[in-house]
């Protein structure tokens, strides 16, 4: 079920990190009550995952918000994506999978009615991925999906969390995003010189 109405239900937030959690749980609070559920496995390394859900505590602490964090294991993250690291569209999907999984969970032992998640604010995730994993694990746990697309208003939540002077990471989480993003952002750098020496070039007077 997308678009879930009823008023002050109680909805299960999977969160990721403090930044991402600003503008859906605003979002959420206007009709429902909201529990926040810190469930992410693939968070990499554990200084990382600690800071990640500091951050979150605090914010959420400030709030008045209660937040459940499901024990970190690593393990299971890389039981979810084994043989897909090569393949990021369907390991993304597994781990999407595997944290929406474990967010229902919760929300099903603690009577919780709906589900939803902050992954719905990036504009780095597949929206169409995370909504089919999200409604997926809703409808195993005999939950309504609460959930909506955020991403218009990740530049507030981007302004907002800076404001807050929050801690944001550059890359998803996984050792594996890690590794990608530092490879996009050096492709960037190497992008920005080559364009910098063309128009370098370019302003140089002509020779004879």
């Amino acid at each position: 079920m997308t678009g879930y109405n009823e008023r002050m239900s109680t909805v299960a937030l999977h969160a990721c990190c403090g930044p991402c959690l600003i503008e859906p749980l605003d979002a959420l609070l206007s009709a429902h009550d909201v529990t926040i559920v810190y469930a992410n496995p693939n968070i990499h390394p554990l200084s990382e995952y600690r800071r990640r859900r500091d951050v979150l505590l605090e914010y959420a602490a400030g709030r008045g918000i209660e937040v459940v964090e499901v024990p970190y294991d690593p393990a299971m993250w890389l039981e979810a994506t084994a043989g897909l690291w090569s393949d990021p569209p369907r390991r993304c999907r597994a781990c999407f999978d595997l944290r929406l999984k474990l967010t229902a969970d919760v929300a099903k032992a603690r009577g919780l009615r709906a589900l939803a998640t902050t992954l719905t604010v990036s504009p780095y995730q597949d929206p169409d991925a995370v909504r089919e994993a999200a409604q997926s694990a809703a409808a195993a746990a005999g939950l309504a999906y609460a959930g909506e697309d955020y991403r218009d208003r990740y530049p507030q939540a981007t302004r907002r969390s800076r404001e807050l002077g929050m801690y944001r990471q550059n890359y998803c989480g996984c050792l594996l995003s890690e590794i990608e993003a530092e490879r996009d952002r050096g492709r960037r750098r190497q992008e920005r010189r080559a364009r910098r020496g063309h128009e370098r070039s370019s302003s140089l007077p002509g020779q004879v």
